[in-house]
């Protein structure tokens, strides 16, 4: 920033707020660009004052992070002259409100207090769903007490409705349906919709409502749609009684995730056998249409429901003891910046509907890009929490579709020490949290590759998975291409045709011993892969520090079958675990 900006901003801070300090000196505001960095003066870190921490759902997060570079290189003040600055910090819904909740209790129980760093000053989430289930459990737990403000008195910020994405020539039939998901819980080609699309088997994709808001608001949906009532409307009788349709629907699930805008690059990354139909934000659907090369043969397009969730994303300032005035005072600030034009437009730079009238929409929201400037939809309400809670269970235990994963476990030498004890760690998590509708093949491979051990998702199963992993020792090599193949060979010969069936492979090296050579196991996992029956999925965690394993190796294991590969360490594999798991 010019210095002489420098010393002018915190007087007009001072004098004329956030907003107009932005008008003032536009020529001082430092112009961040999609995935830029802020300046290390801008770093949160080396900023001076108190935390404004904004804890907000995944959808918002690339908004947040552009609209705090700004803010923060104005130097914002309080009336007092306190310093403050604003920090994002972003996650799947679910887990937005996981926190909150967990961070009340603690608060509650008197093991955490209010001034510690761990509490959000400001929160949203990406949809008014979560919204009323994050005020609903915490009520539960200060039983009088209104910490988390009514829908109606938090300001939006932006919001993106729900569609339904899919191929121009797969599009026609789906916007032909008054009622889209009963049809899709009824048919099965895209030619049982439409006799003019094409002979396709419907491949739908969502990601979990249990993590991710678009999965729940989809959820929700899915039983407002078979059902013929609003949301509103639905009662938990309900539940039971439209959980067959709900499940017919599930069935046709490629896989499952924790990020809305990765199944819709999935989508357009593996094609429509791998998944015709995507339930995503309209602004995932933009920025995948965003990414293909003007030479793409195909595009993706948007339909809108004839009701929809509109996922709205609003700043929820707690009425809590964890927020203090000058805290208060400081997000008020904050959220005054966020809805200003200039700022809005950020919003909309990225696919997001501006939460304040009048903001230009921009040329993304066109045919270009696959979607309507002004659709026509009903916008849905939340169903009552207790209902919710209802369709979050019977998804668990009954609607989800069932998974099969094999878990392929490097347990050579190499692992000794903390890298072992992390991964044992890591999966007694994963095996705690299977579900009754889940099961996991645990293949531990060294110098040999061990028998399969199966996990069912049940309370004997679980006992049995945890002994198993609490005797594992670290020895030997790494013939990780065997093991990759011995895994999709025991899923081939024990295939469960209506399950997601998936290969996770877990290593710290590269191959070792193995009687194949990489290009041999990609042309095997090619009989496998979405365009066979098998559609057996791969993905790949490269344990450990950089040039201790071959990250160009486990990409290719994994993308020849519609997977993904990431990155982990003994700080970060249980996250990157748990991101995994949910894609089951």
């Amino acid at each position: 920033m010019n210095p002489r900006c420098r010393q002018l901003l915190p007087s007009l801070c001072r004098v004329t707020g956030a907003i107009a300090t932005a008008m003032l000196l536009p020529a001082c505001l430092f112009e961040s660009q999609p995935g830029s960095q802020p300046p290390d003066d801008l770093n949160p870190q080396n900023l001076p004052g108190f935390e404004v921490k904004f804890l907000a759902g995944s959808a918002l997060g690339d908004f947040c992070e552009q609209a705090a570079n700004q803010f923060n290189q104005q130097q914002p003040q309080l009336d007092d002259g306190s310093p403050f600055y604003l920090r994002c910090e972003t996650k799947g819904s679910g887990d937005v409100v996981q926190e909150v909740v967990s961070l009340t209790e603690q608060l509650q129980a008197g093991t955490l207090a209010a001034e510690a760093p761990e509490f959000p000053t400001l929160i949203s989430v990406d949809g008014e769903i979560y919204h009323s289930q994050m005020a609903y459990q915490v009520a539960q737990i200060v039983p009088g007490e209104d910490y988390i403000p009514a829908i109606a008195d938090a300001p939006l910020l932006a919001y993106s409705p729900m569609v339904l994405m899919t191929t121009a020539e797969i599009a026609p039939g789906l916007t032909e349906q008054e009622n889209i998901y009963k049809a899709l819980s009824e048919a099965e080609t895209h030619r049982d919709l439409d006799p003019n699309a094409p002979q396709l088997p419907i491949h739908f994709v969502q990601t979990a409502p249990t993590r991710s808001n678009s999965g729940l608001q989809t959820l929700v949906a899915q039983f407002a749609e078979v059902s013929g009532k609003r949301p509103e409307a639905l009662t938990v009788a309900d539940v039971e009684q439209y959980r067959d349709a709900v499940r017919a629907i599930q069935s046709k699930v490629t896989r499952y995730g924790a990020s809305t805008s990765s199944l819709a690059r999935s989508m357009v990354a593996n094609g429509v056998f791998w998944a015709s139909i995507g339930s995503v934000y309209e602004s995932s659907a933009i920025a995948a249409n965003s990414e293909l090369g003007a030479t793409a043969t195909t595009r993706y397009q948007v339909v809108y429901p004839d009701a929809t969730f509109t996922s709205n994303m609003r700043a929820i300032l707690p009425d809590a003891p964890w927020v203090s005035e000058a805290e208060r005072a400081a997000a008020t600030q904050v959220i005054e910046f966020l809805r200003s034009p200039e700022i809005q437009r950020i919003a909309a730079e990225q696919g997001l509907r501006p939460g304040v009238p009048g903001v230009e929409l921009g040329n993304k929201f066109s045919e270009q890009f696959g979607v309507e400037a002004n659709p026509s939809y009903d916008s849905y309400r939340p169903p009552a929490p207790e209902v919710v809670e209802a369709m979050l269970e019977s998804w668990r235990i009954y609607a989800k579709k069932p998974s099969q994963v094999a878990l392929v476990v490097d347990t050579s030498g190499s692992m000794q020490g903390r890298k072992l004890a992390a991964v044992q760690n890591t999966l007694l998590t994963y095996i705690q949290n299977l579900g009754p509708r889940e099961q996991i093949i645990i293949i531990e491979f060294n110098s040999e590759i061990q028998a399969p051990i199966i996990v069912e998702g049940t309370p004997e199963g679980r006992d049995a998975g945890i002994a198993y992993i609490g005797q594992m020792r670290a020895r030997g090599g790494t013939r990780l291409y065997d093991a990759a193949l011995a895994a999709r060979n025991w899923l081939s010969d024990n295939l469960q045709p209506e399950a997601i069936n998936a290969v996770l492979i877990l290593t710290d090296g590269e191959d070792s011993g193995s009687a194949i050579s990489l290009a041999q196991l990609e042309q095997e996992l090619q009989t496998s892969d979405f365009s066979s029956d098998q559609r057996i999925g791969f993905f790949a965690i490269g344990y450990g520090q950089a040039g201790e394993f071959n990250p160009q190796a486990l990409e290719k294991i994994a993308e020849v079958n519609s997977g993904y590969y990431r990155k982990g360490d003994p700080e970060t594999i249980a996250q990157v675990m748990s991101d995994l798991q949910v894609e089951f």
